[in-house]
């Protein structure tokens, strides 16, 4: 083969590593913005279920103060200090 088929094959391979370069970066780009979209996705489950937890354990807290609530008004009710009775009736 001449000089010139030589230099020319010698160009075209050039050519084609560079497209390869700019595919491999482009794949790596695209896989690490995979890669980034699957853990904000996975972060964005964990909050969620963090968010169910809290919700259901405020539930559970403002069942609980109401019936603590409901038994301190009971002991208030029951106890004659809390009486709005007059001074007279109230036992000593």
């Amino acid at each position: 083969s001449s000089k010139v088929e030589r230099a020319h094959s010698t160009m075209m391979n050039a050519d084609m590593d560079a497209v390869e370069a700019e595919n491999q970066v482009e794949l790596e780009e695209k896989t690490r913005l995979i890669n980034q979209v699957l853990e904000l996705q996975h972060t964005l489950e964990d909050l969620s279920a963090r968010v169910d937890a809290v919700k259901e354990e405020n539930l559970k807290l403002k069942s609980e103060n109401q019936v603590l609530g409901q038994y301190i008004e009971n002991l208030m009710s029951a106890s004659s200090v809390f009486q709005t009775t007059d001074t007279k009736s109230k036992r000593k």
